[in-house]
């Protein structure tokens, strides 16, 4: 097997495993599997929290993943990396020092390890119509959408699924335009925010 393929075989695996637990990413999943997309090709990104980034992301560079930026936050940091045609991997963790103390990365690592993913993103055309159609289903949403209606990037995260009492995954809908790819340090800190009281 080829390392393009087995990145796709480890990044759909993730993927599945994550929606196995998380009610809004099943709905949509099935709803894209019904009409034959499935749902690897909408993701725009996946996130892993962790309590140190470079050794968890090793796992994703030796499969063709590069690093891509840093991005820092209040309390907590992210790496992103990239890798063609997969979805963007941003890998999450507070700060060692005392930044770090109000973070709930740590928690939630001592909670569920390392080795699921805290969410997905998918690509949506627009954020009120994703949010709309869920909500019909039943899904709730966290907070509000962040980002400026017409700007490059909004976003929002549904209400975390709960497991054991603690605040598991949640599933985020990402609106794009004007092929930006990145990601807004305030937009996140705001996103992560949002499930905290939940």
């Amino acid at each position: 097997m080829n390392q393009r393929s087995e990145l796709e075989q480890v990044i759909t695996r993730y993927i599945h495993e994550y929606a196995a637990k998380n009610h809004a990413a099943a709905i949509v999943k099935d709803a894209l599997e019904e009409i034959g997309i499935g749902l690897f090709p909408v993701v725009d990104h996946i996130t892993v929290r962790t309590s140190s980034i470079d050794p968890r992301a090793e796992e994703f560079l030796l499969l063709g993943y590069a690093y891509s930026e840093t991005l820092e936050y209040d309390d907590w940091w992210a790496k992103v990396y990239r890798a063609p045609g997969c979805p963007a991997l941003f890998v999450d963790q507070a700060y060692a020092d005392e930044r770090g103390k109000t973070s709930i990365i740590p928690g939630w690592v001592k909670q569920f390890g390392d080795r699921t993913l805290h969410h997905i993103a998918v690509r949506v055309a627009e954020i009120e119509t994703g949010m709309e159609r869920l909500t019909a289903k039943g899904v709730k949403f966290a907070g509000q959408i962040v980002g400026e209606r017409g700007g490059d990037l909004r976003q929002v995260f549904t209400v975390p699924e709960q497991v054991n009492g603690h605040a598991f995954s949640v599933l985020e809908l990402t609106e794009r335009h004007r092929g930006f790819q990145g990601f807004s340090p305030p937009q996140a800190n705001s996103l992560m925010q949002s499930t905290v009281t939940r």
